[in-house]
């Protein structure tokens, strides 16, 4: 059998032969050397049966196993990943030579030019060229492909030797012999990977037995690295086989860059769990929040609606108070939480966007539309429960002011028809003579007179109490006792009063003198004295008004009652001389005239005891009043004092709102400035709030006061609220966009002018700077970037497409946030569930499955328990025991599928 890699000319030095031709130069004389031939012999048995092992076979003698072919052909099979031809298994010389040609074709496939190195030489067992033909096996196989910045292959795996341990002491790596002899070397490449295994700083220089003897070990038995060479034979040689240690050295190199790349896809499995679990964190935290918020609003509405009226003043101003207190201490905060949830929501669907996970839908009941809905029904429930208790105040003022005019006039009433009733019923008249007789004649008269001057005091006493019981007045059982009784003797009053004309009229006939005086005094003083005491009732009677003008009308007529007591003093004094008259016509002819007056029981005594108890009366109105207009004209400096601050609170906060109008639409400058800018202007916001409270302390002021309109301003509290709150979470809603923008841009990988071309496409089509555009105007935005949407059929269809990813919900409309999002993914690309499952496939060693002990071997712990929870048993035909899916899985990330 002709060797005829033997009789190959030697190649010419090319562009790729100069790594070759610096290690097929070698010195093959050196191999004479018994230490070098060693240190090799070692050095490459080991190395062949760390790949043959993989095959369940190894060698003994590199001279002799090797002679035959066949295992030369399994190990060129194993460390290539490729089939050889069919071996012969024939025990003749030229079976074996046959076998070693196909190896060293093999060989030469892959670029390897072998000089020297024939087939008869491998099977007559020679040393010197089987060592040659190993060498370069190891440099094809294991070194060639090593390269750190287009270095060659020697130099890429001495520059990565140099780099990684260029920060430990006692350590400078400049060849592959003499550099490694102290051990120092091979301890700092194990620490620099793995520093859990060596403890460099116990390790000696001077010690270089224990430093290579250690390193050795613990690369056999944690990175699966044979032992290559003996600690001595280094030591005890001048110059180390430089061969040897490149052999050794270039397995450092493979298993740590393996464990580099597991690293990266665990790295990359650990990015994407990361993702998942924030945004499991980030539901859960919406859910919990958003269940509190419902339940809170759940638990006030009730309270709201509670329309349980109270029967006194004091207890209802109470309810008024515990409902300030829920404006001022406990709504706020549930204001700034709602504020924050939808915040929340959005940062949570942007994130869920970017990551290209499927949207989050809250549980059922528990979206941002069913929290505004029942947002809105407490507002409602809020803003009529203040009005039902602001009118409750009213009624109860109006009930009590009532109740006291009923008690007062009920008073006077009874005490006016004290012994009446006796009166009526007594039969003086019987032994009365003529003159007694017109007396009491006249008397009754007057009396009747008396009588129907108090029907209306009656009437007034029953339409009160009829008014009492309308208004629901709480005590309106006693009143309807008390007017029931009054109108009864009322009645009695009257068929008494009837009875006794008639038996007066009887003897009337018998009765002809009469003093007309007495009878004029008498029909000028009862009306004259009732007059007063209706003019004492009115002095006394309570009043209620709520304007200065009330007050000044009621001090107007005040003024005008006033002017006509010297009429009335006129009148007392006319009276009071018919009484004169009279008692000096008696004197005058010596009438025998009674004491008092025979017509009626008002004696001029009585008269100026009343009149001076008028004149006493008129002072105190005067005083009342005065207090009255004076409080009044301090209600209307506080209707003026919150007029002028709300007028100004008012229209500032309008203004505030057109203009993070205008600012979201004419965002100019960076995100990032933009967002600077919006925040400053938030600060600036939030420096006001100030003029709210003062707002706040003013109006509370005049609630206190009692005070239920306002002329000198369209603006209420209720407004101004409102208006502040929608300003905070506008401008807080403004800044959570430009927020989302800058997270899109960033994990996009948008630039600047980018973004700012669609800021201005955006704009230009958005007419009426609402923020959103219409169906046609997103077409026309889409045709000026170069989409092809015209009205044909294919142009319909694409923009259809387009519409259901930046419109999913139907409505209509294209927000901005929607336009960016989807520019995004038109000029972006992000991980995918095949990148994923692509990592997950690394890390299970090019197998369809993957198990749990490689899960917690590659990736941390928490990572490692959230993939083995949710990953399913793997179902294929190669699976092995405690297989799991993690194909199955990677598509559940990315809503690809159900986990």
């Amino acid at each position: 059998m002709v060797d005829y890699h033997r009789a190959q000319p030697a190649p010419a030095a090319g562009p790729n032969g100069d790594y070759m031709a610096q290690e097929e130069d070698w010195d093959r004389d050196l191999l004479l050397d018994p230490a070098w031939e060693k240190q090799q012999r070692k050095t490459f048995t080991a190395w062949c049966n760390s790949h043959l092992r993989k095959a369940g076979t190894q060698i003994e003698n590199i001279d002799e196993d090797f002679r035959d072919g066949l295992k030369l052909m399994l190990l060129l099979e194993v460390i290539s990943g490729e089939r050889l031809p069919k071996p012969e298994r024939g025990k003749m010389r030229v079976h074996k030579i046959n076998n070693v040609n196909k190896a060293l074709d093999f060989i030469a496939s892959k670029g390897v030019k072998l000089v020297s190195i024939g087939a008869e030489e491998i099977v007559d067992g020679n040393a010197k060229m089987t060592l040659g033909m190993i060498w370069t096996i190891i440099l094809r196989f294991a070194i060639q492909d090593i390269s750190v910045e287009e270095t060659s292959a020697k130099e890429g795996l001495l520059l990565w030797c140099q780099r990684k341990t260029a920060p430990y002491k006692n350590v400078n790596v400049q060849n592959f012999h003499i550099s490694w002899k102290d051990g120092l070397a091979f301890n700092a490449l194990i620490h620099r990977h793995r520093p859990e295994l060596i403890e460099y700083d116990k390790l000696r220089k001077d010690d270089p037995v224990t430093n290579l003897n250690n390193a050795f070990e613990v690369a056999e038995k944690y990175l699966d690295i044979p032992k290559m060479l003996d600690a001595e034979d280094i030591v005890n040689t001048a110059r180390p086989d430089e061969k040897a240690i490149m052999t050794y050295v270039s397995s450092f190199y493979h298993a740590f860059s393996g464990a580099q790349k597991a690293e990266t896809a665990a790295n990359r499995i650990c990015k994407v769990l990361a993702v998942n679990q924030e945004n499991e964190h980030l539901m859960e935290d919406y859910e919990k929040l958003a269940s509190d918020l419902l339940e809170w609003i759940k638990r006030t509405i009730p309270w709201l609606e509670d329309r349980s009226p109270q029967k006194t003043i004091q207890e209802m101003q109470q309810k008024l108070e515990d409902f300030r207190d829920y404006r001022r201490v406990h709504k706020p905060p549930k204001v700034q939480e709602k504020c924050q949830l939808e915040i929340n929501f959005n940062t949570l669907q942007t994130k869920l966007r970017l990551s290209n996970r499927p949207a989050f839908m809250p549980s059922e009941g528990r979206m941002v539309s069913d929290i505004n809905t029942g947002w809105q029904h407490l507002e409602q429930a809020e803003k009529g429960y203040e009005e039902w208790l602001l009118n409750e105040i009213r009624r109860l003022e109006r009930l009590d002011h009532l109740a006291e005019k009923f008690r007062q006039k009920a008073s006077i009433h009874e005490a006016w028809t004290e012994g009446k009733e006796a009166m009526l019923q007594h039969r003086d008249y019987e032994a009365a003579t003529l003159s007694d007789i017109k007396a009491l004649l006249r008397k009754h008269e007057a009396f009747e007179s008396d009588l129907a001057a108090h029907q209306d005091r009656v009437e007034q006493i029953a339409a009160i109490a009829q008014e009492l019981n309308e208004l629901d007045y709480y005590d309106s059982p006693s009143v309807n006792a008390r007017c029931q009784k009054i109108c009864d003797q009322w009645d009695v009053l009257g068929s008494l009063t009837h009875s006794r004309r008639e038996a007066l009229e009887k003897t009337e006939k018998q009765l002809e003198t009469i003093d007309e005086l007495h009878l004029e005094y008498a029909k000028r003083a009862a009306p004259f004295n009732n007059w007063m005491e209706s003019a004492m009732e009115d002095l006394q009677d309570m009043f209620i008004v709520h304007t200065i003008e009330e007050i000044e009308g009621l001090i107007a007529a005040h003024d005008q009652f006033k002017s006509t007591l010297p009429d009335a003093d006129k009148e007392r004094e006319a009276i009071l001389g018919i009484q004169r008259e009279a008692q000096r016509i008696a004197d005058l002819h010596s009438i025998k005239v009674a004491g008092n007056n025979p017509y009626t029981s008002v004696t001029p005594h009585i008269i100026n005891s009343k009149w001076e108890r008028v004149q006493q009366l008129v002072p105190k109105r005067d005083h009342a009043l005065l207090e009255e207009q004076s409080k009044q004209q301090s209600n209307e400096h506080l209707r003026r004092q919150f007029a002028s601050q709300a007028n100004i609170v008012g229209p500032w906060i309008q203004t505030k709102m057109e203009e993070i109008g205008r600012i979201s639409i004419e965002m100019n400058g960076t995100l990032e400035d933009q967002l600077n800018h919006l925040k400053q202007y938030e600060q600036s916001i939030v420096d006001y709030k100030p003029n709210i409270d003062v707002l706040e302390q003013q109006h509370q002021l005049i609630q206190e006061a009692l005070i239920f309109d306002n002329k000198h301003t369209n603006y209420t509290m209720e407004h101004i609220r409102v208006g502040w709150e929608q300003l905070l979470t506008t401008i807080a809603r403004t800044i959570n966009e430009v927020e989302n923008q800058i997270l899109t841009r960033d994990a996009k990988g948008i630039s600047q002018e980018q973004m700012q071309e669609f800021r201005a496409s955006f704009n230009h089509f958005d007419k009426d700077h609402g923020g959103a555009l219409g169906p046609e105007e997103f077409k026309a935005c889409l045709i000026s970037l170069g989409y092809d949407v015209e009205n044909d059929r294919q142009g319909d269809a694409e923009f259809n497409r387009i519409m259901s990813v930046v419109d999913p919900n139907g409505s209509g409309t294209v927000t901005f946030q929607a336009f960016i999002d989807f520019m995004s993914r038109e000029t972006t690309d992000t991980d995918t569930a095949d990148q994923v499952i692509a990592s997950f496939k690394v890390l299970a060693g090019d197998k369809n499955y993957i198990t749990a002990a490689e899960l917690r071997r590659e990736l941390p712990p928490e990572q490692a328990e959230y993939c083995i929870a949710r990953m399913a048993p793997y179902r294929g035909s190669d699976a092995g025991p405690g297989a799991l899916d993690y194909k199955s899985f990677s598509t559940a990330l990315y809503g690809e599928s159900d986990l």
